[in-house]
Parts: C-alpha cells; sequence; structure tokens
C-alpha cells in the first residue's frame, strides 16, 4: 500500500522536486501540497507536474485529506505549528525546515509520544552533511577543542542553521569541549566568540552569495583539524535523504533527530 503524502513548503527550494520525486515513486502518493504563495493554484500549474491537487494555504487545509506522512520544508516562523498541528492528528512528520530549538524538540517528543506517531527531523537531509556529522563525533573523541562555523545567505533567517544546532547537539552527546579560557570570562565584547549551544561556540555568518556551509574546526597542541561541508545550488542531495525518512517515519514512535539514525 501506497504512503499518502503532504508537503509544506510545496513550491520552495527543496518542496519543488520533493514533489516531483514522490509523484515518480512506485510507493509514495502525493496527497497534498502547503504553500502560502500560491494557495488556491493547481499544483500543476506551479510544477511541470501532472496533478490535480488544489495547493492550501495551511497545513490544516491539506490534512483534511487523509494522509500518512507531513514533509515540512517551510519557515522557522510555521515549521513548529505545522508539525504539531499534524501530530495532533496522527500524522507522523518528517522536518526538513531549520529554526527549532532543543525545547522545541522536546515538546514535539512528548507530543510524538503521546499520539503514538514519529517525527524524524534532520537540519540536513544530504548524505555529505550526515558525514560530516559522523566524522565531527569521531574526531570529538580524542580531541579536547573545537568550535563550529555556520555560513548560509544574507536572506536566512534563522540562526544557526539546523544543521548546525544538530551538529552541537551531536557534538555534546560525546562531550563538550574544553576551552583553555573560559569563553564567560571573555575580556571584551563576549558575542565575539559565539553563541554557546550545547557547550559548543559556534559562529554563523549571513552574506550574499553564501550557500549553506558548515565548518567544525579542532585544535590540538601543534595541529589542526578542519572538517567542511558545503552545499551546492541545487536541491538534488537532499532528496533522497528526505525519501528515505519519509518511507521510515512510520516505523517509529516518538522524535528521531538525524539522518544516519534511521541509516544503520
Amino acid at each position: 500500500m501506497k504512503l499518502n503524502v503532504s508537503i509544506a513548503g510545496a513550491t520552495g527550494w527543496v518542496g519543488k522536486p520533493l514533489c516531483v520525486a514522490i509523484s515518480k515513486s512506485d510507493d509514495l502518493n502525493l496527497v497534498g501540497a502547503v504553500a502560502r504563495t500560491h494557495k488556491g493554484h493547481k499544483l500543476q500549474d506551479v510544477l511541470d507536474l501532472k496533478s490535480d491537487i488544489t495547493i492550501k494555504g495551511s497545513v490544516e487545509d491539506a490534512l483534511l485529506s487523509p494522509t500518512d506522512v507531513l514533509v515540512d520544508y517551510t519557515k522557522a516562523d510555521v515549521v513548529k505549528a505545522n508539525v504539531m498541528s499534524a501530530i495532533s492528528k496522527g500524522v507522523s512528520v518528517v522536518i526538513g525546515s531549520s529554526g527549532l530549538t532543543d525545547n522545541d524538540f522536546i515538546e514535539i517528543n512528548q507530543a510524538a509520544l503521546e499520539h503514538k506517531v514519529g517525527v524524524i527531523a534532520a537540519g540536513n537531509f544530504a548524505i555529505t552533511a550526515v558525514l560530516l556529522q559522523r566524522f565531527a563525533c569521531e574526531a570529538a573523541k580524542y580531541l579536547s577543542q573545537w568550535e563550529i562555523i555556520d555560513y548560509a545567505s544574507d536572506s536566512k533567517q534563522d540562526s544557526p542553521s539546523g544543521t548546525a544546532r544538530e551538529l552541537a547537539f551531536r557534538l555534546s552527546e560525546i562531550k563538550k569541549p574544553e576551552p583553555t579560557y573560559p569563553v564567560e570570562q571573555t575580556i571584551g565584547e563576549r558575542q565575539s566568540r559565539g553563541a554557546t549551544l550545547n557547550g559548543n561556540q559556534i559562529h554563523s555568518i549571513r552574506l550574499p552569495n553564501y550557500v549553506l556551509s558548515i565548518e567544525a574546526l579542532f585544535g590540538a597542541k601543534d595541529e589542526r583539524l578542519t572538517i567542511r561541508h558545503d552545499a551546492g545550488a541545487g536541491a538534488e542531495p537532499y532528496i533522497q535523504g528526505t525519501l528515505l525518512a519519509i518511507r521510515k517515519v512510520k516505523s517509529y514512535v516518538g522524535l528521531i533527530r538525524g539522518l544516519d539514525k534511521i541509516m544503520q
């Protein structure tokens, strides 16, 4: 039986190719699309796709059609409300949007457990980003000091990025870095040392002509290690990881953070 899938952010950078990929799959059925800027339009009028789906302006409206999985590729200001709405209706969720905090994830997990549905959230669904996370966590087992640099375009509203937040969370599961001089004792502007998240220092760069990139920088006596991921201009790297999450999310109850958790 095919899984019925609705996509919030269906006409966005990842949403468009994801709609096409789902429509071409043998085991997934696209039943809903949400995009506030295209509300009321037919999906086929916006995408190069044969579909009589009418684009809705809200997740609540889209979920009036029977849905197994909601995929959210929207924005930081609406993603939490979308996710909680889907969970309350017993719909599993795949989260590709950024902007959620650790406290948000705690609430989402509690709601998912209460309603007995699965939620998979990944700061980045690209396989190479997953590898960066894995390699950085391996390095943290042997090195004591590191910081994270998070790059994105000037139009990205949330900071740090979901990728940086997830990396900081995963590194904190290994251990917290041990800076030579405590950050809270900085002489001068404390903000110059970046934001402290789960014990990790994160520096977010937001400038024109930058695409999503992230660096984990490790330092030790007489040596340095830099692990970096750079996204390209296209959304294709995110599609396969998202499809994997869609196909697996109903196998879980509660929140799963990180694509690698379902790749084992």
